[in-house]
């Protein structure tokens, strides 16, 4: 299955503006963007706030797509990162907070801009377990 990569750039200025917002606002903002982004993780993307919002605005048909499987990586990492932010806020850590959402947002902004660290780790894994599988 493929995702529409319209949806998948939607989805990343969600983040990048959540994330922006969380600096310049408060932090707790990323407990939000953790609710969307798992959310549209454990539906597969069909509960994700951001594409949701663009789809009626977008037209994919014939258009680039993403593999889902990579989709549903990214998408993954971002929980990650998002899920050790909060919790690093959660526990007084505001240094480690900060960290782990500039990450998700160099991320996704990179992404943006054409390239994806997200699937730069994903083909690293792949290759990783290959070897291992032997």
């Amino acid at each position: 299955m493929e995702i529409p990569m319209s949806y998948v750039k939607a989805n990343q200025v969600g983040i990048v503006v959540l994330v922006i917002l969380s600096f310049v606002f408060t932090p707790w903002i990323l407990l939000a963007l953790w609710l969307i982004e798992l959310a549209g993780l454990l539906s597969g993307g069909r509960y994700n706030l951001f594409v949701r919002v663009a789809k009626p605005f977008l037209h994919p048909e014939g258009k680039e797509t993403q593999a889902a499987e990579l989709t549903r990586f990214n998408n993954a990492l971002a929980v990650i990162f998002l899920t050790l932010s909060v919790l690093s806020f959660s526990l007084g850590w505001p240094v480690a907070g900060i960290v782990f959402a500039a990450m998700l947002l160099a991320a996704a902004g990179a992404a943006l801009l054409g390239y994806c660290i997200g699937c730069t780790v994903y083909f690293q894994y792949k290759q990783f377990r290959h070897r291992f599988s032997r």
